[in-house]
This record gives structure tokens, C-alpha cells and sequence, in this order.
């Protein structure tokens, strides 16, 4: 791949994110006065009253996102959706499918160059859309697009391809609590009291974990859907790369399929971490995080209480049987 084929995708990410930087320098007076204020808050009882209205405008910027991601546009046999709930292995079946489509051999020197993020708030960071290149340059013709958006806003064809992918919800909370800490609201991070209540509400970032589950729970009886659980992946890797290839019509030899496992393995991908990472995106984010963090499921309880983990299970459960879904919650997730 010449250094220079998405050099303008890459200029542009850097530009938004010096841009954050040098934002975040100017803020430190202010980030520090409010690190202060949630303090105070927390002793005082109410820190998750008011972190639900600081936290209402990051939600509220990924809820604006995903309304006009997809606007007038109609998928091609091109097109292959990662339609995932936030923190449920997304990089990792978006870096499986793209190995896919180019047969265990796909370079790139960030994953969004070549992989839109069609309802990323910040669009300067990554590849767009409409751009020709990823399925100009790939060896199958397809392209992976990445969403967070519920069913309702991603647009169906049944010439593209939708790969569905969740976790387990008490996981989804720890893991976003180390990547928010991070990324967006560094040391703003609420204490993990105040983040359960916040993800198991209407605030949550990109809604509740039961409304992304319930809207794409019906299509998984389509041909050209494939709805699968990060413990499945885990369960059997190279079973999962073969699905997506069979969902993807792309013939893999044994020897493809093993390379292909090699790359997107834990440590393969912890290697390469930064190409993955969207970067600080907030004048909040503490700098130095990580995507790939520990790669493992069912370890809520290292960081969550039991009485928090079954509060986590009944909102997530009582959700889903207020929306009508049969999702088997308590099969994969229940304790």
C-alpha cells in the first residue's frame, strides 16, 4: 500500500485531533475545576444527578451522528455493515471482515482509513462514505462500514452484507469505563456507581444496550445477515471467520483462514493498538489509552458489585421484554 494513498484521511485526523489537543491545553484550568466539582458532588450524594446533565451533550452528539449518517444513501453488494453495540468487539469483527475481503492479506496504517465510521461525530477522522478507494483497491470489492446506529437507522438492502454483533452488557459497562477514562472523559470519569446508572438509562452513549439488541434481533433469519455474540467469537475464532467469509461469499483456504486468525488474535491486534485507537477526541481525554484493553469476557465482576451486576441484568432483561424481544438474555448473559 503506497504511505501515501489516504494521506489526505490521515491529514485531516490529525488536524481534528492537534485541534482537540491544543483545545484541551486551554481547558486545563476548567477540567480541573470540574474534576473538583464531581468531587464535592460524590461526597455529597449527588454526583450521578449531575453527571447525567454533563454527560447529556456527548450523548447527544452521537445520537446527532447516527440521525444523519446513512441519509440518502443505498447500500451496493459492495458494502459489508458492522452494525455493533459500543464495546462489544467491534475493531475486532471489523478488522475479521476486512481480512476477509481481502483474503488474510489487508494492510493499512489506520483501520478508519480504509473502514468508514458512517456516524462518527467527528468526520474529519475518518474515510468517508461515498469515498471510492476501500472498494476500488480491495480484492473481493467489499468494504467494511462501521456503525454503532440502532436497525432504524441503518438502511437494509439485500445486496449488502450486516454482520450484528453484542456482549454481554455487564462487560460492555466495564470496558466503556476504561475507554471513556481515556479517550473522551478522562479524569471526569464518574465513580463507577454514577456510570452503571448512567449506562442503564434513556442517557446512556448511543442508547441502551436492550434497544440496539431488539432492533437488529429480527433480521437474523435474512441470508445476508450474520448475528453473532462476542462470546461466540471468543468461543471459536476461526468458526467465526469462516461464517463471515460464507456470509461474505469468499472462498478462504484452510491456510487463509489460519492467517487471518493469527492477525485478528488478541495479541496480534494489541501490537498494533494505534491503528485502532481513535485518538484523544474530547479537551477532556487523558492521553495514552488503549482500544485493545484485555480482550476478555465474563471479568465484570473484577470492577462491579453483584448487587450492581444484577442490577445491570434486570434493566437489560425488563428492557428487552418491554420492546418484545425474544432474545435468550438469560442463556447467554444471565447469572
Amino acid at each position: 500500500m503506497s504511505s501515501y494513498e489516504f494521506a489526505d484521511v490521515a491529514a485531516a485526523r490529525k488536524q481534528a485531533l492537534d485541534a482537540v489537543a491544543r483545545q484541551g491545553k486551554l481547558m486545563t484550568p476548567l477540567t480541573w475545576l470540574l474534576r473538583g466539582v464531581f468531587a464535592i458532588a460524590r461526597a455529597l450524594g449527588f454526583e450521578a444527578w449531575l453527571f447525567r446533565h454533563f454527560f447529556k451533550p456527548f450523548a447527544g452528539m452521537f445520537d446527532s451522528a447516527i440521525d444523519k449518517a446513512f441519509v440518502d444513501y443505498t447500500p451496493t453488494e459492495h458494502d459489508v455493515f458492522v452494525c455493533s453495540y459500543y464495546k462489544s468487539g467491534t475493531n475486532w469483527l471489523m478488522y475479521v471482515a476486512y481480512q476477509v475481503a481481502e483474503k488474510g492479506t489487508g494492510e493499512f496504517n489506520d483501520i478508519l482509513d480504509v473502514a468508514p465510521w458512517a456516524d462518527c461525530p467527528s468526520q474529519e477522522t475518518t474515510i468517508a462514505l461515498r469515498d471510492p478507494r476501500p472498494i476500488k483497491r480491495s480484492k473481493t470489492g467489499q468494504r467494511v462500514i462501521k456503525t454503532h446506529g440502532r436497525a432504524e437507522f441503518v438502511p437494509y438492502s439485500e445486496q449488502a452484507k450486516y454482520i450484528c454483533v453484542v456482549r454481554d452488557p455487564k462487560d460492555v459497562v466495564v470496558s466503556a469505563h476504561h475507554f471513556f477514562g481515556s479517550m473522551l472523559l478522562g479524569p471526569l470519569i464518574p465513580s463507577t456507581a454514577t456510570w452503571v446508572k448512567q449506562c442503564m438509562s434513556d442517557g446512556a452513549a448511543f442508547g441502551p444496550w436492550h434497544r440496539f439488541v431488539a432492533s437488529y434481533w429480527p433480521w437474523r433469519e435474512r441470508d445476508n445477515v450474520l448475528f453473532v455474540t462476542y462470546e461466540q467469537m471468543m468461543a471459536d475464532p476461526q468458526g467465526m471467520i469462516r461464517k463471515v467469509a460464507e456470509l461474505m461469499a469468499v472462498e478462504l483456504t484452510d491456510a487463509e483462514v489460519e492467517r487471518i486468525a493469527e492477525l485478528t488474535s488478541y495479541q496480534s491486534m494489541k501490537a498494533i493498538d494505534h491503528k485502532f485507537y481513535p485518538g484523544e477526541v474530547s479537551p477532556f481525554a487523558r492521553p495514552g489509552g488503549a482500544m485493545i484493553r484485555q480482550g476478555k469476557q465474563g471479568s465484570s465482576g473484577d470492577m462491579l458489585s453483584g448487587e450492581q451486576q444484577a442490577f445491570i441484568d434486570d434493566y437489560c432483561r425488563r428492557g428487552l421484554a418491554e420492546l418484545g424481544c425474544d432474545f435468550p438474555y438469560d442463556e447467554h448473559y444471565g447469572r
